[in-house]
């Protein structure tokens, strides 16, 4: 496990290297040189209120279960969650600690926390899943099926792609997932079903959903290479489900490989690409840096909530 962990910087560390010996360095400097404050300012914006809907997400989720958060608490947690998930090795580091500091003082008090936590991610990632499903389907379509498919560029997400069902599928299989899904049957019909809270669930996840892609839209348009607003469909979710890879700190790296793959489809550059996945992370985890104060304020202390 200590291995795994130190494995994951230097894998970052690496991909990163890798990327940056095949991109044109000038056109790199030339593309941010285009990022304006206005563009900086409206990123950092849409950032906050795409982590203020996650925690309205969650802290509905978790009411669905029967633990009850309040309002500010759970924006300042999701704050420090998305940011140590930027910061930390897996990408879902800043979501355990999230459920542990929100466990209560009873008897097995951080099982409910947890739940309430792995619902509230599936709820966005099962929408960032099915956009990314269309998307694929669709491309031929939208993009243009008449235009040759270059293997080399396309290769690097199928093989992302790949690597990310076969990981998940074999920790299904080792950790006994199947059966404890059934087991929590009841639980998810509770957070997804009843009382029309699928409604409540596709809103809020739609609506977050829309602005990790407006983030991305904007950080290309950015940096001097606006995408068709078909790429919201196609290109950006695959960039971003990269970065559910688990090789390195918060997807960086993983993410940006996808972009430079994808962009070529759309018009851009490789170089395009991965200014444009640079500057997303570095505004993601810009407006996620409140998380900071909220670890610093005594009022965000580990104390749990009732359930």
């Amino acid at each position: 496990m200590f291995l795994l962990r130190l494995a994951a910087p230097i894998v970052t560390i690496a991909l990163i290297a890798v990327i940056a010996m095949g991109v044109d360095k000038a056109a790199l400097v030339q593309a941010f040189s285009h990022v304006s404050a206005s563009d900086l300012v409206l990123g950092l914006a849409l950032v906050q209120l795409q982590i203020m809907l996650s925690a309205l997400r969650w802290r509905f989720t978790a009411g669905r279960l029967g633990q009850r958060i309040k309002l500010n608490r759970a924006i300042g947690e999701y704050y420090v969650a998305s940011l140590l998930n930027q910061s930390l090795p897996g990408g879902m580091a800043g979501d355990a600690i999230r459920a542990w500091r929100m466990r209560t003082a009873d008897q097995g008090g951080w099982k409910l926390p947890a739940k309430a936590v792995l619902f509230e991610r599936l709820s966005g990632q099962a929408a960032f899943f099915v956009l990314a499903a269309c998307g694929i389907v669709a491309w031929p379509l939208l993009i243009g099926a008449h235009e040759p498919v270059r293997l080399h560029s396309v290769l690097p997400v199928m093989l992302a792609c790949t690597v990310l069902a076969l990981t998940g599928l074999m920790l299904a299989i080792r950790t006994n997932s199947f059966h404890r899904l059934t087991s929590l049957l009841p639980d998810l019909q509770q957070v997804f079903v009843k009382d029309r809270a699928w409604a409540v669930q596709i809103g809020l996840s739609l609506v977050i959903l829309a602005t990790y892609l407006a983030i991305f839209l904007l950080a290309s348009e950015a940096i001097g290479a606006p995408l068709p607003m078909v790429a919201a469909l196609t290109a950006i979710p695959l960039a971003l489900l990269a970065m559910l890879i688990p090789a390195g700190l918060g997807g960086w790296g993983t993410r940006e490989a996808a972009a430079m793959a994808l962009w070529p489809f759309l018009g851009a550059s490789a170089a395009d690409g991965l200014a444009a996945s640079l500057l997303y992370g570095a505004l993601s985890l810009a407006g996620a840096a409140p998380g900071i104060l909220v670890l610093a304020l005594p009022g965000f202390a580990v104390a749990g909530t009732k359930s």
